[in-house]
């Protein structure tokens, strides 16, 4: 059996969770100089003006923020792939709309400063690069997961 079927409390630790996941994507928004629209968009203060972007960020910064939004979405798609039953939960968080918009926010600019970066080392972009691509994929198959989940597998059964 799976552990949410043995501990049904868990869909309402999940619950409790999808909040602070929420927040990476827009800490990955805010680390880029971008604005997340949606539920928990927070109000900027107006002398924040933001001077750092993907593209004149550290070199050190854009790959850890690579990296970090790597591990977040093969985890998440690893999840969500292992247990579609979480779906549900997802969604009432309104997933979805959340990932498609950092998605259409993030990765044009993440994938723009990579691109016009200038490397000593070649390795290093052909890394970030596999990264960012997979991040893309894997953000992809997620949306894909709860579609499927949430407005076709109620249809067909």
């Amino acid at each position: 059996g799976n552990i949410f079927t043995q501990q049904p409390s868990y869909f309402s630790d999940l619950d409790e969770t999808l909040p602070t996941v929420l927040q990476v994507f827009n800490n990955i928004l805010h680390k880029c100089g971008l604005q997340c629209e949606g539920a928990s968009a927070e109000p900027q203060k107006l002398e924040e003006k933001v001077s750092v972007t993907a593209g004149n960020m550290p070199l050190q910064e854009l790959k850890d923020i690579v990296l970090y939004l790597c591990d977040t979405c093969t985890t998440l798609w690893a999840f969500l792939d292992l247990f579609p039953l979480a779906c549900q939960t997802f969604q009432k968080h309104e997933f979805c709309y959340r990932l498609a918009s950092f998605y259409e926010l993030a990765i044009p600019e993440l994938e723009s400063a990579i691109k016009k970066r200038h490397y000593e080392d070649n390795s290093v972009f052909a890394d970030l690069w596999r990264r960012i691509s997979h991040s893309r994929k894997k953000m992809i198959e997620v949306f894909h997961i709860l579609i499927n989940q949430v407005c076709l597998q109620p249809i067909l059964e």
